[in-house]
């Protein structure tokens, strides 16, 4: 492999800028009001969510799975009130958020560091996309790539910040050619999303395109401070489709810390950034939400030669961690294509090699990608109905078109079922339980760590709900601490019968993760 030829570059994670006030994630589901809808005044566009199957006239369709349409948000006031929108909000535009750079040549050190010198990456397998500012598809390394796809037209001319997707895809996916550097997976099939202004729309859309173009492992090595709804259900969306989202954890560790998104929500596999010693980069973000770390500081990349002659660089930043995770979980996941995305996601962070503090920490997650680990370690079993963490996600035509299938149903009225629970990623599990008229549910869950059960009835709109709205739907509860069993019960005293739900989760004060096992039972 020949030395690659670098001059100084700095590149961009891309953020959006937060809304006044924005902070902690938020939870719950309500209709938009009017103080919502003013608010839209400051911005130039809006989202629109419908039930599916509806339009927004003179609006442009950006997520027909989540029925969410784009249009100036000086029509936007009067159309939703005109619409009984489900959901309404700016469409933010992103901005760049500058990541460290060195100025310096380097091998790719990162190879070692991962284990990706001690075993063979397959031939064409699992899809790696990269959502992002756009490939430089006439670059040695990407001119007549074979098995690569554009799913949209791509731009790398303009600011600095264009080079960021090139240099992305590289990391995951230069072929081995004999020119310059080869990526983790340099045989990967390799789609490329150009996000253009990089709006959430824009992310969004990309992601719809993802997914329609198939199963794949999808990276976004941007990140914005604070929660949106609608990119939080379309990455669930993603994940309930099998997909497996990466995303990296921020470069702003110095400035704050702030708590990103996609990289805080739940179900998305993030990445933490480490140095040539093995230690977590200075800069690489810290939280609960973090679920392993990559090498990202003197990390060899491509750019566009209007930005370096040579066309290539090093840079630092959670950026270029977050596609060597990308791609390596591509590379295992076509060496093991019989792994659920749930095992998958657990695999590549429980495998890592623990660095730092023993155990899981905020620095490093799990620990440092360990590629031949996870080729080889005992998959994880599947955690069954994902994502599950509210009502909306299990019935059937609200976030999912067909949604996972009830524990129990007409004529099989009992089950039985194994799962586990995340602070960050899968705090909560959701299911439908079948009650029979004049029958009685009752369950019983064994809890490995701390978890408490709820069981709510047919019309309850969500499991968060609180005050006295809550004690309307609430049927019944058990909440001990530790591992002691958790049981409800409801009989159903009717002539018909009746779906209720079930809901496990990790109370507040408790483990940060557990594992449980439901048994369910029906009878007069």
């Amino acid at each position: 492999m020949r030395r690659v030829g670098v001059i100084a570059v700095v590149f961009a994670a891309l953020v959006v800028a937060p809304p006044a006030g924005a902070g902690k994630l938020q939870v719950g589901r309500s209709t938009p009001g009017v103080v919502e809808l003013m608010s839209l005044r400051a911005h130039a566009y809006a989202l629109i969510q419908l039930p599916r199957g509806r339009r927004v006239p003179g609006a442009t369709l950006v997520s027909r799975r989540l029925g969410v349409w784009r249009l100036p948000a000086a029509h936007a006031e009067r159309i939703a009130l005109g619409l009984h929108p489900l959901a309404v909000e700016a469409d933010r535009a992103v901005k760049p958020q500058r990541a460290a750079a060195e100025p310096f040549a380097g091998f790719e050190w990162w190879r070692a560091a991962v284990g990706a010198d001690r075993v063979v990456p397959p031939g064409p397998g699992k899809r790696v996309t990269v959502i992002d500012s756009g490939l430089d598809v006439g670059h040695p390394e990407f001119a007549g790539r074979p098995n690569t796809t554009l799913l949209d037209a791509q731009s790398t001319i303009g600011a600095e910040d264009e080079a960021h997707g090139t240099a992305v895809s590289s990391v995951a996916a230069a072929p081995e050619n004999g020119i310059g550097l080869v990526g983790i997976y340099p045989q990967a099939v390799l789609a490329e999303w150009d996000t253009g202004p990089m709006y959430v729309s824009d992310v969004i859309q990309g992601i719809e395109h993802a997914l329609d173009a198939g199963q794949s492992v999808i990276n976004m090595s941007f990140g914005f401070d604070g929660y949106d709804r609608l990119l939080a259900d379309e990455l669930d969306v993603a994940f309930g489709s099998g997909s497996l989202v990466v995303a990296a954890a921020g470069n702003d560790y110095r400035e704050g810390n702030a708590r990103h998104s996609p990289a805080a929500l739940p179900h998305v596999l993030t990445v933490a950034a480490t140095d040539q010693q093995n230690h977590s980069s200075d800069f690489s973000n810290r939280s609960l939400a973090i679920d392993l770390a990559a090498p990202g500081e003197n990390i060899p990349v491509a750019v566009p030669t209007w930005v370096s002659p040579s066309g290539y660089a090093t840079a630092d930043g959670t950026s270029f961690s977050a596609p060597l995770v990308a791609g390596a979980a591509a590379w295992v996941w076509t060496r093991r294509p019989e792994l659920d995305v749930t095992q998958l996601f657990d695999l590549m962070r429980w495998s890592a090699t623990d660095i730092g503090t023993p155990g899981f920490d905020e620095d490093s997650g799990w620990g440092l990608l360990n590629v031949p680990a996870a080729l080889s370690r005992d998959a994880p079993a599947v955690d069954p109905g994902e994502p599950n963490d509210d009502v909306y996600e299990v019935v059937d035509g609200k976030l999912f078109r067909n949604a996972a299938s009830p524990l129990t149903s007409p004529g099989h009225g009992s089950a039985t079922l194994s799962a586990r629970l995340d602070v960050t990623e899968d705090p909560e599990d959701v299911y439908r339980v079948w009650v029979p008229a004049r029958n009685r549910v009752a369950i019983r869950v064994t809890v490995s760590g701390d978890a408490d059960v709820e069981l709510w009835n047919a019309t309850t709109p969500s499991v968060l709900i609180t005050g006295a709205v809550r004690r309307k739907h609430l049927l019944d509860g058990s909440g001990y601490d530790g591992d002691h069993p958790e049981n409800v019960a409801f009989r159903n005293r009717t002539r018909r019968g009746t779906y209720v739900y079930l809901d496990v989760y990790l109370p507040e004060q408790g483990a940060s993760s557990s594992s449980y096992r439901a048994t369910i039972t029906t009878a007069r």
